[in-house]
């Protein structure tokens, strides 16, 4: 066990990214297949290939989920990532070709880096060709190079985080995964409820100024009537399984590891996020939903506050290591 998503067996991740831009994708590959899964609750998403993953739709399994920067344009990241499936033989057999299954979700980073680089094909690609089953580089690679949280003041005053992971051994063989990247307009809680990382006071931006307490404010309200950082917040990831489960069982999961993004951040699932989670189950352990789904949120939960204590300052932001973890007044 190396405490990240690779300790379910199938599962590799990859990373890809530009350190100069502030950009970047990550790639989790099953290259047997799974089972997938997608839970989709914030207000402002960007994703692809998530309509099939819902019960009664025929296609079952995905062979790679993506998570990438770049808005919208990060979706491209998927399509080089079908290409290396392709050419290694992977994908939902058709007549006449092998179509790999390659769902996807995407965040906003063009406001701290280069706005006109963001994730493409090639570095889809790329991401793949990392990709291994070993621990899982976390912090600011891959897709985490360009995320922050406590988005709601707008990028200046947001803290640097990036992408988390953490894995769960429930013993008799059965192990619970989470890989995430922290992009929330919210803060992000350790364990007793303190702020880790979040949205930072102005005018200096040396202390954190309790996101909740702001939104209560006449200013917050102020702020959201012109719903600053729309489209721009989110909370993207997956969590895998080495569990038996059904199609609406994984689905399931999905759902039951948003309690997980909820507890780690505040407020989570705001129309200014678009916080979206997939699952994966591989396929190899008896296992009750119930168990894997309550074992998926604390990996979530887990996962998150990885992501930011494992960040590093870039792109003129600090992060949560070098800021006082008490709020402001």
């Amino acid at each position: 066990m190396n405490n990240t998503i690779t300790d379910v067996p199938g599962v590799e991740v990859g990373h890809a990214h530009d350190r100069d831009a502030l950009t970047g994708c990550t790639v989790v590959l099953c290259r047997k297949g799974a089972v997938g899964g997608v839970d989709q609750r914030g207000g402002a998403p960007g994703t692809r290939e998530t309509d099939l993953l819902r019960p009664m739709h025929w296609v079952q399994q995905v062979h790679a989920i993506v998570l990438a920067g770049g808005s919208a344009y990060g979706l491209d990241a998927a399509g080089g990532v079908m290409r290396y499936l392709e050419a290694e033989g992977i994908g939902f057999e058709m007549r006449v070709a092998k179509v790999p299954i390659v769902p996807a979700a995407i965040f906003f980073d063009l406001d701290i880096g280069r706005a006109d680089v963001r994730p493409d094909a090639a570095m889809g690609e790329a991401a793949c060709r990392a990709a291994s089953s070993g621990p899982v580089a976390q912090g600011c690679v891959g897709a985490g190079v360009g995320a922050s949280v406590g988005r709601l003041f707008g990028a200046p005053f947001a803290t640097k985080s990036g992408i988390g992971t953490a894995s769960i051994d429930l013993g008799e063989g059965l192990v619970v995964g989470a890989l995430v990247v922290v992009n929330a307009v919210g803060d992000v809680l350790d364990e007793k409820g303190a702020i880790l990382a979040g949205t930072r006071m102005p005018p200096d931006g040396r202390r954190f100024a309790d996101t909740l307490a702001v939104l209560k404010s006449a200013q917050g309200r102020q702020i959201l009537r012109f719903a600053a950082g729309s489209n721009s917040s989110t909370v993207i990831g997956v969590v895998a399984t080495n569990a038996k489960l059904s199609k609406e069982h994984t689905n399931k999961v999905a759902q039951m590891a948003h309690d997980g993004l909820a507890r780690a951040v505040r407020p989570a699932h705001t129309m200014l996020d678009g916080d979206t989670l997939f699952a994966l189950a591989t396929g190899e352990v008896e296992a009750d939903v119930n168990l894997v789904g309550a074992f998926a949120a604390e990996a979530v939960a887990a996962a998150i506050r990885s992501a930011v204590r494992a960040a590093e300052p870039m792109g003129g932001l600090p992060a949560a290591r070098t800021l006082r973890s008490d709020p402001g007044p």
